[in-house]
């Protein structure tokens, strides 16, 4: 475990602990479930846009992905189609979404950060044009209420569904990264890309997967919050998601020069803003000063493990 994982965790670890002893109700069985629910959810986010990240790149468009396939999936409801068909669909656009971005990106030659950010506008336009942005609810659907906001039992702990979404996307992220050529290929290009390219690694198709990837946790984000939410919101699902998600991709560890990063850090700090807002509402603190306090953490974080990485390389130097 690297120093990076260990410091995110020992904030988490310290976070938690004041929480606990500050208020009675943190350790209640429905507040964890509760934390544990929203941190998965914020974690698989949190990992696609981690795939960009090591390339270099950035996604913007990440919110306004999920807000379009939660009013989609919201209107298909209400045209009767068939679930399994609408939840292939909608995957299948948001996996031709980051295929879209990755060309942009490498074969014209755009900025990562434009072209996302005209994604993020886009898709929410869309989402609001194609539900005259009315607020939209998912009527009787019980299947897709199970498969993506259910509870599944182990034993005598009950686990909220989005945890076993993470538990898989996490698995094969990881072994993507750490256990494949093409993990090593894609941290290769991101710490150097022209050495990449020099060294006869297809960057231009490693890019394209990595916002295909992206995109994809987008879209099943999408699913898993549509359903918990039980509504949708065409001009606020999803809003200010991607902010989340790339702190959480930072904190955890991902250079925003590209070549770093790592899945389960990425988990620990996806539960470290989670864990922040829990602790906000139930210590009584102003939901106001909400997002200023996760700000001012999250930058701390990633100033001190910058300092910590300064100081090491100088210590390296001098031996």
């Amino acid at each position: 475990m690297n120093k990076n994982i260990l410091g995110i965790l020992g904030l988490f670890i310290f976070i938690f602990g004041f929480t606990a002893l500050s208020n009675e109700n943190f350790l209640s069985a429905y507040n964890l479930q509760n934390l544990v629910k929203w941190s998965s959810l914020y974690a698989i986010m949190g990992i696609g846009v981690a795939f960009v990240i090591i390339t270099g790149g950035i996604d913007l468009s990440i919110g306004s992905v999920i807000g379009l396939v939660a009013s989609l999936m919201a209107l298909m409801v209400r045209s009767e189609w068939d679930p399994a068909v609408a939840v292939l669909v909608l995957i299948a656009l948001s996996l031709g979404i980051g295929l879209i971005h990755g060309l942009l990106v490498t074969k014209m030659k755009l900025q990562p950060f434009v072209v996302t950010l005209c994604g993020l506008l886009f898709y929410r336009g869309i989402s609001r044009w194609a539900t005259d942005n009315q607020s939209m609810g998912y009527g009787d659907t019980e299947t897709l209420n199970s498969l993506f906001s259910g509870k599944l039992a182990i034993g005598s702990f009950v686990l909220p569904a989005p945890f076993f979404f993470l538990v898989v996307v996490a698995v094969l992220a990881a072994i993507f990264l750490n256990r494949t050529i093409w993990g090593r290929y894609l941290l290769a290009l991101g710490n150097n890309e022209d050495g990449a390219r020099y060294s006869g690694i297809e960057t231009g198709r490693l890019k394209i997967t990595a916002y295909v990837i992206c995109s994809f946790l987008a879209g099943l984000s999408g699913l898993l919050f549509a359903y918990e939410l039980d509504s949708v919101q065409p001009a606020q699902t999803g809003e200010f998601y991607e902010l989340y998600a790339i702190a959480a991709a930072v904190l955890g560890g991902c250079s925003l020069r590209g070549g770093q990063g790592t899945i389960l850090g990425v988990i620990i700090a996806a539960a470290v803003i989670r864990l922040l807002r829990n602790s906000i509402n139930l210590l009584g603190i102003s939901t106001h000063l909400e997002y200023a306090i996760i700000g001012m953490v999250i930058l701390c974080g990633v100033s001190t493990d910058e300092i910590i990485k300064r100081i090491m390389a100088k210590r390296r130097a001098a031996k």
